[in-house]
């Protein structure tokens, strides 16, 4: 659980640093990575692509965060 939380922390910091721009901050940047790990996570389980090392959990997580990082920001119209 906790290596979970860790892993949607980083790869919060990693989808604000992948999508430049005013965004949100870091703090919200870091909660929608929480978010997202989620979302990616679930996202690649239904294609049978599941994260079996830190590194591979990091990859998905921040795929699904720089997801819903551009999803929030297109919605707000920011992207």
């Amino acid at each position: 659980m906790i290596a979970s939380v860790l892993v949607g922390l980083i790869s919060g910091w990693l989808a604000g640093k992948l999508i430049r721009g005013r965004g949100y901050g870091v703090i919200a940047d870091i909660l929608l990575g929480l978010l997202g790990g989620i979302v990616g996570g679930w996202t690649f389980a239904v294609f049978g692509v599941h994260a079996h090392h830190l590194f591979s959990a990091i990859m998905v997580s921040t795929l699904g965060a720089t997801g819903l990082v551009m999803a929030t920001r297109a919605l707000n119209g920011e992207l």
